[in-house]
C-alpha cells in the first residue's frame, strides 16, 4: 500500500513539474501601438493580438499594454531597437528617419496579397535588419485610403496652394507638390489644430474619427490616394529568444495567413467612414478628368522622388517594382 501511493506521488509530481516546465516557456511580448486601443485604426492590431495569443496559446503571449498614452508614437521604433519594448505597431512614416524604405509599402494601390507575392516582405526584413529592428510583418489595410480635409470651401487644385495642411512624413512630399504647406503633427493634434486656425487642413484617411470633427471639417478633395499598412517591429534579441521552430511559425501565420484575412476584413469600417462623412454633411470636392490624373499622379510620384533622396537607387527601383510598376 506504502509503494502504491509513493508510486502514485511520483507521479503526480511528475504531472505538476511537466505542467510547470511547459507554463515556464511560454514567452511573454509587451507590445505598444501607436494608435490607442479604443479607436478603429487598431482594428487589425486587436485582430492580430487575439489571433497569436489563440494560435500559439502556452508558447507565445502578446501583451498589449496601451497606445500613445504609454509611450509617444515617434518613439516607438526607437524604443523597439534599445530594447525597452518587446514588439511596437506603428504608422510606417513614424520611424522614416530610422528606416527611409519603410514608408515606400503606403505609395502604392495594390493589396496585400498582390505584394505579398514579390520579395517585399523578405527585403524589407534585411533592412530592417540592417537598422537594428526585426520587421514581423505587416497589418494591412490595403482598402483604407487617405484625403484631404478642410473647413474653408476648396473647389480645385488650384485652391490648395498656400493653404498650410497637416500631414504625416510620407504625405508630405505630396502636399509640398501641390505648392501647400505641409505641418507634421500626430493625430491626436488634429483637432485643437483645426480649431485654432494653426492649419487649414488635413491629411487623414476617413475611419475612427469624422464624428467628433464635425465642426472643423466641411469638404474633402476626391480621389484618395496611397494604401494604409502598419509595421510590427520587434526587438531583435528579443526575438532571438524565441525557439526558432516558434519563430517561423509565428513570422509565416501572421505574412501568409492572418495578414491577408486582416487586409480583407476593413469594408465595414470604411463603409461606417462615408456613413459618418455623410451625416456630418462633408462635401465632396471630387476632381475629375486630367485633374484628377494630375493629383494622383502627383501624390505618388512626389513620393517616390522624395525616397529616392533618402535610399539607395537600387533599393528605391527593387521596391518601385515590387509596389507600383
Amino acid at each position: 500500500m506504502t509503494k502504491q501511493l509513493l508510486t502514485q506521488s511520483l507521479v503526480g509530481l511528475s504531472l505538476i513539474g511537466a505542467a510547470t516546465a511547459a507554463h515556464a516557456e511560454e514567452i511573454k511580448l509587451n507590445a505598444i501601438s501607436f494608435t490607442p486601443k479604443t479607436v478603429v485604426v487598431s482594428h487589425g492590431f486587436e485582430q492580430f493580438v487575439a489571433a497569436i495569443n489563440e494560435e500559439f496559446d502556452g508558447e507565445l503571449e502578446i501583451n498589449w499594454r496601451g497606445g500613445p498614452e504609454v509611450m509617444p508614437p515617434f518613439r516607438l521604433a526607437d524604443a523597439v531597437r534599445n530594447g525597452s519594448i518587446d514588439m511596437a505597431l506603428t504608422s510606417p512614416s513614424y520611424y522614416s528617419g530610422l528606416v527611409p524604405s519603410a514608408t515606400a509599402s503606403n505609395l502604392s494601390f495594390k493589396t496585400y496579397e498582390e505584394i505579398a507575392e514579390t520579395d517585399y516582405l523578405a527585403r524589407m526584413t534585411e533592412v530592417h535588419a540592417e537598422r537594428g529592428l526585426h520587421f514581423l510583418g505587416e497589418i494591412p489595410a490595403s482598402p483604407v485610403k487617405f484625403f484631404l480635409f478642410f473647413k474653408e470651401e476648396v473647389t480645385g487644385l488650384d485652391d490648395i496652394a498656400g493653404k498650410r495642411i497637416r500631414v504625416f512624413p510620407t504625405i508630405l512630399p505630396f502636399v509640398e507638390a501641390l505648392g501647400a504647406e505641409p505641418l507634421v503633427l500626430p493625430m491626436g493634434e488634429i483637432y485643437t489644430a483645426m480649431e485654432r486656425g494653426v492649419i487649414d487642413g488635413f491629411a487623414q484617411s476617413n475611419i475612427g474619427w469624422v464624428d467628433q470633427f464635425e465642426d472643423v471639417v466641411n469638404h474633402y478633395i476626391t480621389p484618395p490616394y496611397y494604401r494604409a499598412g502598419f509595421n510590427v517591429l520587434v526587438n531583435p534579441e528579443v526575438w532571438s529568444e524565441l525557439p526558432e521552430d516558434l519563430r517561423d511559425r509565428v513570422q509565416a501565420y501572421l505574412r501568409e495567413e492572418l495578414a491577408p484575412q486582416i487586409d480583407q476584413s476593413w469594408q465595414e469600417v470604411i463603409d461606417t467612414g462615408y456613413a459618418q462623412m455623410d451625416e456630418a454633411g462633408f462635401q465632396e470636392v471630387k476632381l475629375t478628368g486630367e485633374d484628377a490624373d494630375e493629383y494622383v499622379a502627383t501624390a505618388i510620384e512626389a513620393a517616390w522622388d522624395k525616397l529616392a533622396e533618402d535610399v539607395e537607387p537600387e533599393l528605391h527601383a527593387e521596391l518601385k517594382a515590387m509596389l507600383v510598376d
